[in-house]
């Protein structure tokens, strides 16, 4: 009874005691002395715009970021000089995901210090452009506005992006960016100073070609789309972003090349991606099964490669290329069946050569799919092909075998799954000892 219950309790789910269940009542805290500080949180979730208020902004950051418990995501107050004026202002970026001497050297030290930039003694309205006639001075002025002041006299980074809203800064802030944001305004500045580690370019580990280029597909987004462009080199190749994924916000890539791809697919590819609805997407097998026509075949509709070079070439077919940031494979739509057939070594080597060599894996193919069950026919049912001096070494080796033709196939085929799932999850630590052991006891049983 005991094994029972243990394997009921294992394997069954157990309701929840409701008496166990408690709940906190609500505070309704106020945020700020300013006139949007009688907006709880719970109402402010709603409201996805910048405040012009900076006690509010930095309020609202730290209960969504969880600042008092959150250690790598930084708030860094300060005071901002433009004009001879003080504002107050703070920086919010993610520590490890950010290049910290782009933001003392570039962000903060040119907000902060008084230099010619941001000294002006007298009006703070600005002469754009002065002229003498007749004695006569005439000045173009241009009133003094501190956003676009800071946007083109301030920061010296060549990508800033002026956000409205909460949405757009924390998905920037959490893809390695950094937020500024002032008072009295009610946006933000998102300035891409990514500074976080990635993988090195290296050579493709599962599509090996002997002659043609080494280079494979990384985790950053942005470096596979830079690969894909050296190698088209042409300005019709159209690389768009969209994001998927409510939770996640997967940045993914849509490459194609504008004069050469029909129109009416890259169309069908973009509403099958914005029609996904799913929480998060984490790499590129993934998204293979959700846009592909039916995923309960399991013949490939969709060309999975980690070559820039073969992506390259699809896409100058026509086809379209998507990328999945944090995954080193891109996904080619779409795909034929003599597709998987070919290898990236035939475009390097003689035609001749590369057709005898599609022949010999079309035989393979063939060989793969029909040859368990021709050896199933003619040993149960049409042993009179078999030459007599074969058939008999069959039945004799046979003789000692309990088990059935077809059994022995099925267990022959789990066994070659086994060995393949078994040769991917042992650590390679362990792999040689296991190898040893096995064949120790291979050994002592063939004795």
């Amino acid at each position: 009874m005991k094994f029972m219950d243990t394997l009921r309790n294992v394997f069954s789910h157990v309701e929840e005691d409701d008496s166990l269940k408690f709940t906190l009542p609500a505070e309704d805290n106020s945020i700020s002395n300013d006139k949007d500080a009688s907006r709880t949180f719970n109402e402010i979730d709603d409201v996805k715009q910048i405040f012009p208020s900076i006690d509010v902004n930095i309020e609202y950051i730290k209960t969504k970021y969880n600042l008092l418990i959150n250690s790598d995501v930084i708030l860094r107050e300060f005071t901002l000089s433009a004009r001879n004026r003080q504002y107050r202002a703070f920086l919010l970026f993610i520590d490890g995901m950010v290049d910290m001497d782009l933001i003392n050297n570039y962000v903060l030290k040119p907000l902060m210090l008084k230099n010619q930039a941001n000294s002006f003694e007298g009006n703070q309205n600005q002469v754009v452009a002065e002229a003498v006639t007749n004695n006569i001075t005439v000045r173009k002025i241009k009133k003094f506005d501190l956003k676009d002041y800071i946007y083109n006299n301030l920061i010296p980074q060549n990508n800033i992006k002026i956000r409205h809203d909460f949405k757009d800064i924390f998905y920037s802030i959490n893809s390695g960016t950094c937020a500024l944001f002032i008072d009295t305004l009610n946006i933000a500045f998102d300035i891409d100073i990514k500074g976080f580690k990635t993988r090195s370019i290296s050579k493709p580990e599962n599509e090996v070609v002997i002659r043609g280029p080494q280079e494979a597909f990384v985790e950053n987004i942005r470096t596979n789309t830079t690969l894909i462009r050296r190698i088209v080199n042409n300005e019709n190749l159209i690389i768009e972003s969209i994001k998927i994924g409510k939770i996640s916000q997967t940045n993914c890539a849509i490459c194609y090349i504008n004069n050469i791809t029909n129109n009416d697919l890259v169309a069908e590819a973009k509403y099958r991606l914005n029609n996904i609805d799913i929480d998060y997407l984490l790499s590129s097998g993934q998204l293979e099964q959700l846009i592909e026509d039916d995923s309960k075949y399991s013949i490939p509709q969709i060309i999975s490669t980690e070559r820039p070079d073969k992506t390259g070439t699809y896409l100058l077919e026509g086809r379209i290329a998507i990328l999945v940031n944090g995954s080193p494979y891109a996904l080619i739509i779409p795909a034929t069946f003599i597709d998987f057939l070919e290898s990236s070594e035939d475009k390097n080597i003689k035609f001749q050569f590369a057709n005898l060599l599609k022949f010999i894996r079309i035989f393979a193919l063939l060989i793969t799919l029909l040859l368990p069950g021709i050896y199933v026919a003619i040993t149960y049912f049409h042993q009179e092909f078999i030459p007599t001096e074969l058939l008999f070494a069959i039945v004799a080796s046979r003789a000692s075998v309990p088990f059935s033709i077809i059994f022995e196939i099925i267990i022959m085929e789990i066994s070659f799954e086994l060995i393949r799932e078994a040769s991917l999850r042992v650590p390679n630590p362990i792999g040689p000892t296991i190898g040893v052991i096995r064949r120790t006891y291979h050994r002592a049983s063939s004795c």
